[in-house]
């Protein structure tokens, strides 16, 4: 899969992954990226007030594909998932919330993919229902512009919006037939 960027938190100094002082945790996740015309399935998080890709950790004995459809499954109630095709490659370098490690080294495998138009029934996570995460469909550049205004005026905004917001960028200008201006 071809490598998109690399993302680095301003608190981290040292990210040389084979430093021997430098304890890393190592996260892979899968991003969905489904579009219908100018218009993206996406997760609204009222908690932060952001637009997401459906996505989420891989988890054990799972493959990349096998984890991105059980990801948007779970987070957005698409059936019928096919025409999966890599997009890119995200890496991120975040300082880590547990003890036991220093960073965090995150790599967000993203990809295309279309699904039925009907949405059937989600299977949020606790915390996931807690922060108010509901799929939608939205037209991009609105979640684009949403996402910009939340990252100026948020002081709850973080790496994973920035993500984001690359991602929506590089998926108007590489996926789009006809962009169309914005609103």
């Amino acid at each position: 899969m071809r490598f998109l960027t690399s993302s680095v938190h301003a608190d981290l100094i040292n990210t040389d992954l084979h430093s021997p002082t430098l304890t890393i945790y190592h996260r892979q996740a899968t991003r969905a990226i489904v579009l219908n015309g100018d218009n993206i399935l996406m997760l609204y998080t009222a908690r932060y007030d952001d637009y997401t890709l459906p996505g989420g950790g891989i988890d054990a004995g799972e493959d990349q594909r096998q984890g991105l459809i059980r990801e948007l499954e779970e987070e957005t109630g698409a059936t019928n998932i096919h025409d999966i095709e890599p997009f890119g490659l995200y890496e991120e370098f975040r300082p880590w919330y547990k003890p036991e490690h220093d960073i965090v080294h995150m790599e967000s495998f993203c990809y295309v993919c279309k699904i039925d138009p009907q949405l059937g029934q989600t299977r949020l996570e606790d915390y996931e229902q807690k922060n108010g995460m509901k799929p939608v469909w939205i037209n991009i550049y609105a979640a684009i512009a949403h996402n910009e205004k939340t990252m100026q005026g948020s002081d709850k905004k973080g790496m994973s919006i920035e993500r984001e917001t690359f991602l929506l960028k590089r998926i108007v200008a590489e996926l789009l037939v006809t962009p169309t201006m914005q609103p």
